[in-house]
């Protein structure tokens, strides 16, 4: 049966765990930071919460199932999970990473690890040539964000993959943007999968955490220790409140894009807006190749208005979208990224990444599909008069 089932019900059936012991149907919170040892020479599986804690445990292998991989790891905030990924790297080691990373994994590339002398390209990585061209002799992991935040490039995850192996060095993809339920990097070869699980995963905005899953038991075993030895681990009552938002994953993300195909094909189709960033639109220049590796265009989607006085205009006037950092709730929220998401990269970097000043993130929530549209159409009434008024004003 389990070779059959389908993922809604897979997602159900690892989430779901009966406690032996009382029959909970509820994983239950092990609210301990240390485990009795009954025998003085062999100890239980528990000692201490930071290595290890049945509840984490029930999240960590949840998400692992979930992603196809061989074993996970639940960290304190998604940056945790991709900084402990990058500390697998050495001194004099090299990693080639999207110049559209998200702001925070910038932030620690260029401002921590490089103290520390490990060295990183910034390239196009649906440019599958430089990313070729960047690979040194120290190269020793390719970081892929598909689709990228804010502007959801496409990457090809079996040509970098591919190019990887050739190269021998390792895939990292962060699938933040497409969780398990789009998207399973595993599956293509990928050596690690990160997730801000604070996102999609969570989805109720109520949640810091990240998620690491590792393809090989080798790169597991080196995981844990660095997870083990800093000690960023995900608290215990997080870890209950990811896997109740596991739960609901599938229904909640597969509505959400629903409702963000829909926004994007109205946003496609108003004057104001300059350009639509959303893979499942069939004039998306990854359209073709996202298709082929994921199963929906997601429920995240940026537009492009004229300037950042535009974009502000929107802003003030709508009305049912939380303006906020972040992405992936039960809520419809928008985001400036030039002064949020992408606020580490200078204006320069923002420009090389294709964030213009006019640039808007939409995670789209579970709203009525029809009110969001509604709510956008008021919004960019006031974008119109207010760019007429500053054509006929002159300015």
């Amino acid at each position: 049966m389990a070779e059959t089932i389908g993922f809604s019900t897979k997602l159900i059936k690892e989430t779901v765990t009966v406690d032996e012991q009382t029959g909970a149907a509820n994983v239950p919170v092990y609210l301990s930071s240390t485990f009795h040892q009954k025998d003085f020479d062999n100890y239980g599986k528990y000692d201490y919460s930071r290595s290890g804690n049945p509840t984490r445990d029930a999240l960590e292998e949840a998400i692992a199932a979930l992603e196809g991989g061989v074993r996970g790891f639940a960290f304190a905030s998604g940056m945790a999970a991709i900084s402990t990924a990058f500390l697998l790297l050495s001194k004099g080691d090299h990693a080639v990473v999207p110049k559209n990373v998200y702001g925070g994994t910038f932030r620690i590339l260029t401002q921590v690890l490089g103290r520390f002398g490990i060295e990183h390209t910034f390239v196009d990585t649906t440019n599958l040539q430089e990313v070729e061209q960047a690979i040194q002799p120290n190269t020793k992991v390719i970081y892929v964000e598909t689709p990228s935040n804010p502007t959801l490039y496409v990457t090809d995850l079996r040509a970098i993959v591919k190019l990887a192996k050739a190269h021998r060095c390792l895939t990292f993809v962060d699938n933040t943007f497409m969780t398990p339920v789009f998207q399973r990097p595993l599956e293509f070869g990928a050596d690690l999968v990160l997730h801000s699980a604070t996102k999609f995963i969570s989805g109720h905005s109520d949640v810091v955490a990240g998620l690491a899953v590792a393809g090989s038991e080798e790169l597991a075993e080196k995981l844990y220790f660095l997870q083990n030895a800093l000690g960023a681990i995900l608290g215990v009552q997080d870890s209950w409140l990811l896997l109740r938002g596991l739960k609901t994953l599938d229904v909640r993300i597969r509505k959400s894009a629903d409702s963000a195909q829909k926004v994007a094909e109205f946003f496609e189709k108003q004057p104001e807006v300059r350009q639509v960033f959303y893979p499942g639109l069939k004039n998306h220049p990854g359209a073709r190749l996202h298709a082929g590796q994921a199963a929906s265009g997601g429920a995240v989607l940026s537009f492009e208005l004229k300037d950042e006085a535009s974009a502000r205009t929107f802003v003030n006037h709508v009305k049912l979208p939380v303006f906020a950092v972040s992405l992936g709730a039960v809520e419809s929220i928008l985001s400036y990224p030039p002064r949020m998401s992408h606020a580490e990269l200078n204006e320069e970097e923002r420009v090389k990444a294709g964030i213009g000043s006019g640039l808007l993130r939409l995670s789209v929530g579970l709203e009525d599909a029809e009110d969001l549209i509604q709510d956008f159409s008021d919004a960019l009434a006031y974008v119109r008069d207010q760019e007429r008024f500053a054509v006929g004003s002159g300015e």
